[in-house]
């Protein structure tokens, strides 16, 4: 875990690990052999940059990922990168009246489901993972985050 820009406490590689090793259990995926995951904590002008450079959108986004093994493959080696913007992570746990430290979990679920080839452009694809989600943060003891909400 990389800590380039933003406010981000100092604290979170051992959360972030937890909440790593949790998707990939719940993802009903298996690791094939030694793998690595990176994650990038940015802030809003870097991940609008990445943003902009990688999906052609303009504009910051919560996370991004950019997975580096098709869906069917062995899940082995470097899996993909995460990264995730602060300022927009803050306001988005502000908004939706969650503590950050359970934002910031989830969005790393979210995050690992779309490097192990989950997908929500579908209605279908979201169900899907919405409930690999909600399953993974009762799991690890969070509240579902998708209660009451549409999704982010």
């Amino acid at each position: 875990m990389s800590i380039e820009a933003g406010e981000w406490p100092e604290t979170l590689e051992r959360l972030a690990e937890k909440a790593l090793r949790a998707a990939l259990a719940g993802s009903g995926r298996a690791l094939s052999g030694p793998a690595e995951i990176s994650v990038l904590l940015t802030d809003d002008a870097h991940q609008r940059a990445l943003n902009r450079e990688w999906r052609g959108k303009d504009k910051t986004t919560n996370v991004l990922s950019f997975p580096q093994v098709a869906p069917d493959d062995p899940l082995e080696g470097l899996l993909g990168d995460i990264s995730l913007a602060h300022e927009t992570l803050v306001q988005e746990a502000a908004a939706l009246s969650k503590p950050f430290e359970d934002h910031f979990v989830h969005l790393l679920v979210h995050g690992m489901l779309h490097v192990l080839g989950f997908d929500h452009e579908k209605r279908s694809e979201a169900l899907v993972m919405e409930k690999h989600e909600t399953d993974i943060m009762l799991e690890m003891g969070y509240a579902d985050p998708y209660d009451g909400q549409e999704p982010i």
